[in-house]
């Protein structure tokens, strides 16, 4: 396993490489992305073990058995595929390279101004199309108001668990912890959803996913909160309302990231949302802001976005500068 100063500089150089690259499209038409494959065994494993005649306990059972075997896979498929990289001459390129194609900062700055772009190139339908393409929620529901914090709540939590947490994993645990996190990830962005077909049997996945972005939700919303000077916000401020709102959101983590963004953008964000197939009546994160959020506020939030980003790198830098002394 990496030496954590060492893996901290092989974590910087792959963020650097993402920022810069992100994920290119020509590459991924050509082979399947890593995640399209995790993706391929979650959903073979809920239709042959998530029958909806089985009784409730039974699939919550497949669930659990589903969830140990997948991240065992991505466990033993990271460690050898780091042992062999080690083995190789300039194998420290090939690790920066596989942690870069996890990370999704560039990616998800790009899908985020994209609903901005629809929104002010084509308007509400424009927007819709793209916000569809980054939540789950019924696009045909929203408003121009509800578009815009759609795609604000995207990149506070795929903020979250798309930079910081990869991040994070591969930090304490190489290349293993790193395929591990996204596979756990993936499956609970399928199955981990309170519907009639899979709260139970993609019950493990939700509560587990929960459990790996505890600590990086909440350092994602305090880098967020370091933006607040740009737009006029105190961050002592912003770090209260944070701490006051995040406790009441559904998930125990995104509530942390969208709460620091609501405060900091003053907008309020979360609330009352409609997804396809069932509700959910949420209070807001940063309730006395402004609702009625526009394409400018996705501007604002993306430049927040790009702030936390170097602020996290940043953090990592320094855990670095043992390996770059040495």
């Amino acid at each position: 396993m990496l030496f954590f100063s060492d893996a901290a500089l092989l974590l910087v150089l792959a963020l650097a490489l993402d920022a810069l690259v992100g994920d290119p499209p020509a590459l991924w038409r050509r082979v399947p992305h890593p995640v399209v494959l995790f993706g391929k065994l979650v959903e073979i494993a809920d239709q042959d073990f998530n029958t909806p005649d089985a009784p409730e306990r039974r699939r919550k059972a497949y669930g659990v058995v589903f969830l140990v075997a997948l991240v065992a896979l991505a466990l033993l498929i990271g460690f050898l595929l780091e042992a062999i990289l080690r083995g190789l001459p300039f194998g420290e390129i090939g690790i920066v390279l596989v942690a870069a194609i996890f990370l999704a900062q560039k990616s998800l700055y790009e899908h985020v101004a994209a609903v901005r772009d629809g929104l002010v190139g084509e308007g509400l339908e424009g927007g819709r199309r793209a916000v569809a393409m980054i939540v789950g929620r019924d696009p045909r529901q929203l408003d121009e108001a509800g578009v815009s914090r759609a795609a604000i709540e995207s990149c506070a939590e795929n903020y979250a668990d798309g930079v910081v947490a990869p991040a994070f994993w591969f930090l304490l645990l190489g290349l293993p912890g790193l395929l591990a996190y996204k596979a756990v990830n993936t499956a609970d962005s399928m199955i981990g959803h309170k519907t009639e077909r899979h709260g139970a049997f993609g019950w493990a996945s939700a509560r587990f996913d929960d459990l790996v972005n505890l600590p990086a939700a909440r350092l994602a919303g305090l880098t967020i909160l370091a933006a607040a000077p740009l737009f006029g916000s105190r961050i002592g401020a912003c770090f209260a309302r944070m701490r006051r709102d995040a406790p009441n959101h559904r998930s125990p983590n995104a509530g942390w990231p969208e709460a620091a963004m609501a405060a900091v953008l003053g907008l309020a964000l979360a609330g009352p949302r409609a997804y396809r197939g069932y509700t959910v009546d949420d209070p807001f994160m940063n309730p006395d802001g402004r609702r009625d959020a526009t394409a400018g506020d996705i501007t604002r939030a993306l430049k927040a976005l790009v702030l936390a980003c170097a602020l996290h790198g940043g953090l990592i830098l320094a855990v670095a500068l043992p390996a770059l002394l040495t």
